[in-house]
């Protein structure tokens, strides 16, 4: 299916049924990296997979930002009357997710965030410097977007005041300290920092993903 917005196309999957879920991939993916948690959650959830702008199925372009990433997920809930759904989101997909929670909070009913970072900073060091290698004297579109944005700071996690999940491996190329402040800085937030995982293993292993988000979302659905 495709979803209008800003000129472009955006290409998203719909399966299942019961309250939504809307998962977010990270930089240079695509929905099918959430394939088979997909097939764990469409028996529970409506599932809405979207591909980011100039990602996948939808529309290439140049004009690529957190911003304008978190726009478009803005418009996709409210153009498919979405109502607060749930989102889980991986690297990029976490940022965009968080953005969108501190900016429209009416808009989410629940954060998974796996794998996010508030600054190109809070990347481990070694991190940025591969990256600004990689990108060279004129980075593409979507690594100039890692290397300098987001800037989201401690008092606007304030602001955050729905049921949060963060996530993160032990091993992640995000620093212990940046997914320490996210978790501090959300009140209530729940923090996973997971053993011997890099920055994208557990999403990869979806079973394992399944298995780390299934309590977390069994407590949303519990009304006593």
């Amino acid at each position: 299916m495709f979803f209008y917005h800003d000129q472009l196309r955006l290409y998203y999957q719909r399966r299942g049924s019961g309250p939504v879920i809307v998962l977010l991939h990270g930089n240079g993916e695509d929905h099918t990296i959430f394939a088979n948690l997909i097939e764990q959650l469409a028996p529970l959830y409506t599932v809405i997979a979207v591909d980011s702008r100039d990602h996948g199925q939808s529309s290439r372009t140049n004009r690529l930002s957190y911003d304008a990433m978190t726009a478009d997920l803005a418009a996709l809930i409210t153009g498919l009357e979405l109502e607060q759904p749930i989102l889980l989101g991986f690297s990029d997909g976490a940022i965009v997710a968080l953005q969108l929670a501190i900016r429209q909070p009416q808009l989410a009913g629940a954060l998974i965030l796996a794998g996010a970072n508030l600054t190109p900073q809070g990347l481990r060091w070694y991190s940025r410097v591969a990256f600004r290698v990689a990108a060279g004297y004129h980075p593409l579109p979507k690594m100039a977007m890692m290397l300098h944005e987001p800037q989201i700071t401690p008092a606007m996690l304030h602001r955050v005041a729905i049921p949060t999940l963060v996530l993160a491996g032990s091993r992640d190329l995000i620093a212990r300290k940046e997914t320490l402040t996210i978790a501090t800085n959300i009140q209530n937030a729940e923090l996973h920092i997971l053993p011997g995982e890099n920055h994208n293993s557990y999403i990869k292993d979806n079973a394992k993903l399944w298995q780390l988000i299934r309590p977390f979302l069994a407590g949303l659905n519990r009304t006593d």
